[in-house]
This record gives C-alpha cells, structure tokens and sequence, in this order.
C-alpha cells in the first residue's frame, strides 16, 4: 500500500527507520529488531541507502526481505547525487516489478571516504529526482528539516527548496531529528504561510549516551535544549539512558498532544530505547 494512502485515512501514523547492516553477522541484530517493533504493528518502515549509493545492494536486498518476509510496507531511501538516469531508471523498474511502491527522494551527501565517486550530471537537486521518480507513479517522501538544512543559508532558502521538491511531486515530508518541539511548531507554521500543506511526520530520535549529544551538534547542527545537557553532564551510562527515554516521552506525548501526523523512529538497528518509549506513551500512535 501506499503510505501517501494511508496519510489519507489514518489520524496519525507510526514508523521506523533501519539502516542496511555492513557485515553479515551483524544482520541478525536488525532480525532481532525487527521482530521486537513489528509487534507495535508500524505503518511502515524504511532503509537507509549510504552515501554515494554505497549500501545501494543492500539497501534493496533488505527492502525487499522485510516486504516478504515481516509483510511490511516499505519505503526504500534512494540518492540522486552519484546516480544517472538510466541507473535510477533500471531501478525504479526493479522496484516495481517487487511490489515496492514507496521512495524516500534525497539528494545524498557526497562520500567522506576519500575515495574518487561520480557525481551525475543528471539530478542536482532532491527536486530533480523526486520529478524523475513521479513519471513512475511511487508514492514519494522528501525531508525537512525544522532548524534548515546545513548547506542552506537561511531557514527560509531551505524552506524554498523543500517547496520546489512538494511542487515535483513530493507526497508528504520526514523532518530530521529535532530536540525542542517549539522549533517543530514554529516550522509548520513557516510551512502553512508558504503554502506547503502536506502530511509532515516527526522525527525522533532518543539521546542514550552523551557521546550522541556532541554528535548530533556536529552532523546535524541540531539543538539540544541546555538544561537537558547540563542534567546528564557527567553523569552514568543507565542515568543518561534513562534521562534520555524520560526526556523523549515527554517529547512524543506533546506531540501527539498537539495533533502531529505521524512519528519516525530513527531505531539505529536498535529496539530497546523506541520499545520503551512507545510502551510508556500516554497517547495511543
């Protein structure tokens, strides 16, 4: 089924987000993940596909396993920026033989490998791909992002851009991480008096160690509330974990409170942290 469908007819939705693993003997960490969240009945799931195509295999091969093997709705990621179109083509051909009716367009960063990647000529922009893609008739997500995207150099320029890839056929929108729900808020509002009025899921992702607060500052350019971090500031791991699951709670209830569409778990692979949020939720998802 289409998730663009179910936004239609559903209050809100529930979904997950999991990444293709590199080697197999970790691969039995995202069955057993799976197998922990498939009991929370998501409304669909999503695999990651690494920078520059690098986990493009393995991103359709897990696609397609957790469509026929856990009966899920799933929608594959898929990057632009080292792809042409014959590629993307051949693929998008592929995933419709298979049943897979849902893609998340991004553009994709460039590789930090040191390594030599081919940059096409064909998609500059998310906006281009998600045109591509829509001749194709997928249903398609694209991502936001509440504080602006890094590269851009206003929250308004991001907002523009996010514009032209609704415009080309984006069905709804997947925001990136946030910490302060007001910063949510105040980007749907931004989003209304543009004129963007899709479907928008939150995405969430609970702090578990303090070693993630420096890196979320640094990749994302994400806020993280001070009074947060001055309260798991040298404290012990199970204290963090705990302040973290507690502080994303509350996270979730107020969004579901004020009526938010949908909420996206970025798992890491992982189900204990997700599993005992969505158990302790006072609002049903």
């Amino acid at each position: 089924m289409k998730i663009c469908d179910k936004l239609n007819i559903k209050k809100r939705v529930l979904s997950f987000e999991f990444f293709p693993p590199k080697k197999v003997e970790n691969e039995h960490i995202l069955f057993e993940t799976l197998d922990e969240l498939t009991n929370f009945n998501p409304d669909f799931v999503s695999i990651t596909y690494g920078a520059g195509g690098s986990t493009k295999d393995k991103t359709l091969e897990w696609t397609l396993k957790i469509k026929n093997d856990y009966k899920l709705t799933v929608m594959m990621h898929l990057t632009c920026i080292t792809s042409d179109k014959e590629e993307i083509d051949e693929l998008l051909d592929n995933l419709k033989k298979n049943g897979i009716e849902n893609i998340l367009a991004l553009r994709g960063d460039i590789p930090k490998d040191g390594l030599n990647y081919h940059i096409s000529n064909d998609f500059k922009y998310a906006s281009d791909l998600v045109g591509f893609i829509k001749q194709k008739d997928f249903c398609i997500g694209v991502a936001g992002y509440p504080e602006g995207h890094l590269e851009a150099n206003s929250i308004e320029e991001d907002i523009l851009n996010l514009k032209k890839k609704i415009e080309a056929g984006g069905d709804f929108i997947i925001t990136q991480l946030f910490f302060d729900n007001r910063l949510f808020y105040k980007y749907l509002e931004l989003l209304a008096k543009n004129d963007i009025n899709t479907h928008v899921l939150a995405g969430i992702m609970p702090i578990t160690s303090f070693a993630q607060v420096d890196k979320f500052k640094k990749m994302c350019g994400v806020y993280i509330p001070e009074e947060f971090i001055n309260r798991i500031t040298d404290k012990d791991d199970d204290y963090v974990f705990n302040a973290g699951l507690e502080y994303t709670i509350k996270q979730c209830e107020d969004l579901l409170s004020n009526g938010v569409k949908g909420l996206h778990f970025y798992t890491l692979n992982k189900s204990e942290a997700t599993k005992k949020i969505l158990n302790n939720l006072k609002y049903e998802v």
